[in-house]
């Protein structure tokens, strides 16, 4: 009888323990697929954002942890900001005065924010040679501030060694393009063209005079470091990414493998990462700005030095194919990296 007992007992024992067991919470992994996957890189994201009545330059890790203001200048308006591909610098834009009476001003800083330095005034749309020993930029068209992207005319280089300014060979032929992206085989330089009706995109020779009309309809190119594709903004509420091969002579612009699609929202300003896997982005509601902003601009939230309240940051992955549609989007496909919505755009990788 004492044994039976034992027994009954072991037996409730077990019959509670599976009980518990099985009425116990599932452990989950604490972040979402994505965002794990961003967590172990070493990359870190920049963008610019409006706080407290001034652009900034803000960075984070890859999975959107550690955000800090990189440029905390109370005042001084910065923003657009550009990477060096060896990640040791960022060139970035800084706006003083206000209305027609603005000028935008180039700079370069260390990757710390530190020893800041200014390149150029009334100049804009930064980018960087494959080396990371210059800057190209677009001068501005006339002295008077104009927002229009394409407000410009030529195309110079400074080295950030010797502190010299040259020109493209093809500068006076160039007129009224914006967002540049040098390939990292240093043979193309991505531009959108300004056209009637629609802007195209386009790449100019980098050393020499020919410029290419790639065929497409959009805006904001950027090519990925493999120099295997292309990506861009197709219309306001959908990104492309396909095939483009930079080691030819004559680039074709594939059929895209990817788009990304958001039927309420704008999404803007894609730009790879450094191993050309993902894509970061900009996205929020449509809207014309808030004047009433020290430092902002009254034109489509998308545009540089223009308020955008509810703007974040996004990253995708660029290998998935077919449509992502961000209204279905799991976090297996997407990961928010900003959350404030303080009108946080152009998403640039630092290696």
């Amino acid at each position: 009888m004492f044994t039976n007992h034992r027994i009954a007992l072991a037996a409730a024992a077990i019959f509670c323990l599976g009980t518990a067991l099985c009425s116990s919470p599932a452990v989950s992994d604490p972040m979402p697929p994505l965002k794990h996957a961003l967590s172990q890189m070493t990359y870190r994201l920049v963008w610019e954002s409006y706080i407290d009545g001034n652009w900034e330059i803000y960075t984070s890790h890859a999975d959107g942890s550690g955000i800090r203001n990189l440029t905390r200048t109370p005042g001084v308006h910065e923003h657009d900001p550009h990477p060096s591909p060896d990640g040791k610098h960022i060139a970035f834009t800084v706006d003083s005065g206000e209305g027609r009476d603005a000028i935008r001003s180039l700079w370069v800083m260390d990757s710390d924010g530190n020893h800041r330095k200014k390149i150029a005034d009334y100049a804009r749309e930064p980018f960087w040679s494959p080396d990371s020993r210059s800057i190209g930029y677009l001068p501005q068209l006339y002295p008077k501030f104009f927002l229009a992207e394409s407000y410009n005319k030529g195309l110079l280089f400074y080295d950030i060694e010797t502190g010299k300014t040259t020109p493209h060979v093809n500068s006076k032929g160039i007129s009224r393009v914006y967002n540049p992206s040098y390939s990292r085989n240093g043979k193309w330089i991505a531009v959108v063209s300004n056209g009637d009706p629609d802007d195209g995109l386009a790449l100019i020779e980098a050393h020499g005079n020919r410029i290419i009309n790639l065929h497409s309809i959009g805006c904001r190119p950027n090519l990925s470091p493999d120099c295997t594709h292309i990506a861009w903004g197709k219309t306001d509420h959908d990104l492309c990414v396909a095939p483009l091969d930079l080691s030819s002579e004559n680039p074709v612009v594939g059929k895209p493998s990817l788009i990304i699609h958001d039927s309420i929202n704008k999404i803007y300003h894609i730009h790879w990462s450094p191993d050309s896997r993902y894509v970061a982005f900009s996205r929020g509601p449509e809207g014309r700005g808030d004047i009433t902003r020290k430092g902002s601009f009254q034109s489509a939230n998308e545009i540089i030095g223009v308020y955008a309240g509810g703007w974040n940051i996004y990253v995708a992955s660029a290998k998935r194919t077919g449509v992502l549609d961000l209204a279905n989007a799991s976090s297996a496909d997407l990961a928010q990296i900003s959350t404030n919505g303080a009108s946080n755009k152009q998403p640039e990788w630092v290696k």
